[in-house]
């Protein structure tokens, strides 16, 4: 596919698919704060920073856009202070496109959340003081954080749910749609995505998303996902979700995955991923390889001499350190251990959809997902 085929621009987001392998994609995003190449991994800064790495060394591992929370940046610093001080982009030092979520997802997971029609009621955990939080307020606070891409305030459906619950929270994911694309204010700076729900219901996916694309947004999500499912109906949800969107409008899968999950999900046409797992998993010793995942706190690891992936080139495994220097920096309680393996976990990613990225544009993609998933090993060596 040429990429003239497939372009979408509004004022603050550009979209260009520029070629297709089977259903796989590799696009453009293009935002006021850089180009975004797809497939792209975003790394998440819940805070407004990756744990146990600066800006700098993000940047490094090839990292093109980053997340931040809504929620957990409202409650502190507040943000009023984030816009008084220039917006989130200069707070947090990171001069590239920044997505921040809704914040929905980390209020519903709440214990004693109360959810009705108006809004999401729950304690804040701060000041211990009930609070709500609306899409008008979910909107207002994104607006005044200044991020590239906004996402609307919807209702993330647990895993498992029945048909009616699931159906109810589409409803009400569909109304808070239209909620917050009336108050968003800054509509020509930031894009809105709107978020399809359904739980594992195919209908109420393809409902959800035939109202939400009927809205005209810059780009969708696809939520509801990577909450306890599992693999295997993760990519069923995938798989029939992905081609109810539009074609010429960026595809965002929210909170996936391990690399085997977007290895088969960028086959069925998804453009953007975000996950905690490479940084979390950094922190408890687990790290990513071209051969599968190896926990550096094994005893096994105690006197190894190589890195930890030779064929990987982010600066843990080309600075000459050591499976045993790491073992031993974990079994120490140096901070450096984190550091050094969220390093390369984020690398790891990014190395993994620029690959995607480039099997893609060679129209080759199947080959190259049969070749990784024949040599990586999804449980932790």
């Amino acid at each position: 596919m040429d990429a003239s085929v497939s372009r979408n621009d509004t004022p603050a987001l550009r979209f260009t698919l520029e070629r297709t392998s089977d259903r796989a994609r590799a696009g453009r995003v293009e935002t006021k704060h850089g180009v975004i190449e797809t497939p792209t991994f975003m790394p998440v800064g819940t805070h407004g920073a990756l744990k146990a790495m600066t800006p700098a060394q993000v940047a490094e591992t090839g990292a093109q856009i980053v997340l931040a929370n809504t929620y957990h940046l409202a409650l502190r610093p507040g943000e009023a202070l984030v816009e008084k001080l220039g917006g989130l982009h200069r707070f947090m030092q990171w001069p590239g496109p920044i997505l921040t979520d809704s914040g929905g997802f980390q209020v519903f997971s709440l214990p004693g959340v109360e959810i009705t029609d108006k809004c999401a009621r729950f304690k804040n955990e701060v000041t211990g003081k009930e609070m709500d939080l609306t899409p008008e307020r979910s909107i207002e606070i994104q607006n005044a954080l200044g991020a590239d891409i906004i996402m609307a305030f919807d209702e993330c459906t647990p895993y498992p749910a029945t048909r009616e619950f699931a159906g109810q929270g589409v409803r009400r994911t569909l109304q808070w749609m239209e909620r917050c694309l009336r108050a968003h204010a800054h509509a020509d700076e930031q894009s809105l995505f709107g978020i399809v729900q359904g739980s594992t219901f195919p209908e109420l996916r393809e409902a959800c998303a035939a109202s939400l694309v009927a809205m005209d947004c810059p780009g969708y999500a696809i939520g509801g996902v990577s909450v306890g499912e599992g693999h295997e109906l993760l990519c069923q949800v995938t798989d029939h979700a992905a081609p109810l969107l539009p074609e010429n409008k960026p595809r965002y899968l929210m909170g996936v995955g391990l690399p085997e999950d977007l290895i088969a999900c960028i086959g069925y046409g998804i453009d953007m991923f975000d996950c905690v797992i490479p940084t979390r998993y950094a922190r408890s010793a687990t790290v990513f390889t071209s051969r599968g995942r190896i926990r550096l706190t094994n005893r096994k690891f105690r006197r190894d001499a190589f890195p930890v992936d030779a064929a990987c080139d982010c600066y843990t495994c080309t600075g000459g350190f050591t499976r045993a220097y790491i073992h031993h920096l974990f079994a120490a309680n140096e901070v450096l251990s984190a550091v050094l393996c969220s390093i390369h976990n984020v690398r790891f990613y990014q190395r993994l959809v620029a690959d995607a990225r480039q099997a893609i544009l060679a129209g080759d993609y199947a080959a190259f997902a049969e070749d990784f998933m024949g040599r990586y090993r999804n449980e932790p060596a």
